[in-house]
């Protein structure tokens, strides 16, 4: 085993089954442990959301997946808002959600992520998300009251674009555009927030396996549009045996916090 040192030991089928078998249900990411890592922003955004939902009365999560992250603020909050609504639209997450936000008092609400925002205008003072597919500035401002907080975590342009490229071949430099922080200030700006703070940061992941890279691909859905097991069987086999002997597959994922406030 000297001449191999990154081995595992386990057979390219065992480990392809096993990361198509694993529920891709809500944003809980512990079942990549010891098989996969991704670098974390130096801002914290769940215990940075904690304190802000302290100082808040109404509070509404957009596209809360299984609502992993808002129950962790809400555990670490010194004091609870006195509202707290959350929207997702992908209906095994909602039921989710609904499981583990409503002991918090939290409201889960079915809406699909690009549909209008089910709420009336100036509803609440603080809107949270991680990682929304695409915000809805619009909507955003609309439902902010004159003076509330937008504070979330986005995913940037061009994240884990090595393995995108790695199943896709090259891929435009127009694609690796979409989600730009310059381009979302622009947007914000436009529906009439004021931004406050944008940080952007570019995160080492790393990949030990390949079943790890298959429930990614399968629980990430947009990275590669159709993905499936058969359908890129050689590039996975391919991949695997890469990783097998010179170790892990190292991607970047880019991450941005921003913070706008609704002019008043």
């Amino acid at each position: 085993m000297t001449d191999h040192p990154h081995r595992s030991g386990r057979s390219f089928e065992e480990l392809v089954a096993e990361g198509a078998a694993v529920p891709t249900e809500g944003w809980d990411f512990s079942w990549f442990a010891g098989r996969a890592t991704e670098q974390r922003p130096s801002w914290g955004y769940a215990v940075s959301m904690a304190a802000r939902l302290a100082g808040a009365r109404a509070v509404l999560d957009v596209q809360t997946g299984g609502g992993e992250v808002l129950d962790f603020a809400l555990g670490r909050a010194a004091a609870a808002p006195a509202l707290l609504a959350a929207t997702e639209g992908w209906l095994p997450n909602v039921a989710g959600a609904t499981a583990l936000l409503r002991p918090r008092g939290v409201v889960v609400v079915d809406s699909p992520e690009d549909a209008p925002l089910p709420f009336a205008d100036a509803a609440f003072d603080l809107v949270v998300s991680r990682h929304p597919v695409r915000p809805h500035w619009g909507e955003l401002a609309r439902v902010l009251k004159p003076g509330g907080t937008y504070f979330a975590q986005h995913v940037g342009p061009g994240s884990v674009f090595e393995l995108v490229e790695y199943f896709l071949g090259p891929q435009p430099e127009k694609s690796r555009e979409g989600r730009h922080p310059d381009h979302e200030r622009a947007d914000a700006r436009a529906a009439g927030l004021e931004v406050v703070d944008l940080r952007a940061e570019r995160l080492r992941v790393e990949f030990h396996d390949i079943g790890a890279v298959v429930h990614f691909l399968r629980k990430v859905v947009w990275m590669v549009p159709g993905f499936t097991v058969e359908a890129y069987e050689p590039r996975l086999r391919a991949l695997h045996e890469r990783i097998e002997s010179r170790g892990p597959f190292v991607a970047h994922s880019t991450r941005h916090l921003f913070e706008a406030r609704r002019l008043g």
